[in-house]
């Protein structure tokens, strides 16, 4: 009777830690301050399955089911832990739009030095939405600002801002000893420096400078 009831149990508790994994991509946003920046893309889709998958081996009914959920567990657990620990330090949401010209919160980490914030992407990513030169909101520390991202595609700053990102950010230490960050800015790359400009956004929702 304990050996047919080990699998069972094994489903349940593996299934309550993608629960809370899944929760947790949605929840560690809250230690931010300001508006609430709700998950998209690759994170939403980590949360979405590892909620799915953990709602199934919860359930347990049909055990094939159960093993399978087993097996896809990893497509879904490990990017929705990479989300969580991404957002346990810093994080910036620069607002901008993307090709289609649909709003789109950019989650970035940042770093100072003393000719101003800088944040990294790839050159496409920058180019998609149109970041350089245009007059954009950025939250940071809960305070909604206006920025203009200015592009900086020579290697040395890029190198020297990747650098620094890795420097400050515990997961990118993490992530780029186990192969999947960079640890050296890679050739497709850019910085962006984050100027001030003379206006305030007033709401988080409110995608024009206030006058």
């Amino acid at each position: 009777m304990t050996e047919t009831r080990k699998g069972p149990k094994t489903f349940s508790i593996f299934g309550f830690i993608l629960l809370a994994v899944g929760v947790g991509v949605f929840a560690v946003r809250l230690i931010h301050a300001g508006s609430y920046a709700m998950p998209h893309g690759g994170p939403l889709y980590a949360a979405l399955g590892s909620l799915l998958l953990g709602g199934v081996l919860v359930w347990g009914k049909l055990r094939a089911l159960s093993w399978g959920a087993l097996l896809l567990s990893p497509l879904a657990l490990l990017p929705a832990i990479y989300s969580i620990a991404g957002e346990c330090e810093e994080v910036i949401s620069l607002y901008a739009m993307d090709s289609n010209r649909n709003p789109v919160d950019l989650r970035l980490w940042i770093v100072d030095r003393e000719d101003g914030a800088w944040v990294g992407m790839s050159k496409r990513k920058a180019v998609e939405h149109n970041l350089d030169g245009g007059q954009l909101r950025m939250l940071r520390a809960g305070e909604n600002v206006c920025v203009v991202p200015v592009l900086h595609e020579d290697r040395p700053t890029v190198r020297a801002i990747h650098r620094m990102k890795v420097e400050k950010y515990t997961v990118a230490q993490v992530a780029g000893a186990m192969g999947s960050y960079p640890l050296e800015a890679p050739d497709t790359t850019v910085a962006l420096r984050l100027d001030p400009c003379s206006g305030r956004y007033t709401t988080p929702g409110d995608l024009s400078l206030a006058k």
